[in-house]
C-alpha cells in the first residue's frame, strides 16, 4: 500500500471564449470517436482534445481543429497526468450542445465537469500515477436566488434558445 499518496490542487487553464469538458475513458479510440461526435452534432465547433494514455507507451493522445485549443487541451492533460482523463475544449459550442453524444460513447466512463467557469480538478499522486479525486468547478454559493433572480434566470434560457 502506498502511503506516500499526495492530494494536490490543479488548475486547468484554457482561452476564456471557450467551454471543458473533462472525463475520464478506457480506451484510446475515444479520441476518433470524439472527433466524428464533433464533426456530426457540432460541425461548426472549433475544439482540441486530449486523452492521457494508461498503458504502453502512456502519451498524451490529440485531436482537433484548432491549434491553440489542441495546446491547452495537451497542457491541462500533461498537468493533471491522470491516466484515462480526457480534456476537450469548445469553442463556437456549448457542452450541452454535445454532452449527451459524449456520455454515450462506449468509452466515456464519467464527466467529471463541463463549464466555462474556472476549474480546480483535485488529484491523487501515488507511486503508480495521479487519479482525478474530485473537481472544483467555479465558485460558492452567495445565496439564494429572489424573485428578481429567478425571472432573469427564466429569460437568460430563452435567449439562449434551451427553452421556448
Amino acid at each position: 500500500m502506498d502511503t506516500n499518496a499526495k492530494i494536490k490542487v490543479v488548475p486547468l487553464d484554457w482561452s476564456d471564449d471557450c467551454n471543458i469538458i473533462v472525463g475520464q475513458s478506457h480506451f484510446i479510440k475515444t479520441v476518433e470517436d470524439v472527433a466524428e461526435i464533433i464533426a456530426g452534432y457540432a460541425p461548426n465547433a472549433e475544439y482540441g482534445f486530449a486523452f492521457n494514455e494508461a498503458s504502453g507507451p502512456c502519451l498524451v493522445r490529440t485531436t482537433g481543429n484548432n491549434k491553440k485549443l489542441i495546446e491547452e487541451t495537451e497542457k491541462c492533460a500533461l498537468a493533471v497526468g491522470a491516466g484515462h482523463s480526457f480534456y476537450l475544449i469548445l469553442k463556437n459550442c456549448f457542452p450541452i450542445n454535445i454532452l449527451n453524444q459524449i456520455k454515450s460513447c462506449q468509452e466515456v466512463c464519467q464527466i467529471f465537469c463541463a463549464t466555462a467557469n474556472p476549474v480546480q480538478m483535485l488529484v491523487v499522486e501515488t507511486e503508480q500515477g495521479n487519479g482525478i479525486i474530485g473537481v472544483i468547478d467555479g465558485f460558492s454559493p452567495k445565496g439564494v436566488e429572489n424573485k428578481k433572480d429567478k425571472i432573469e434566470r427564466y429569460n437568460l434560457l430563452r435567449t439562449f434558445n434551451y427553452k421556448a
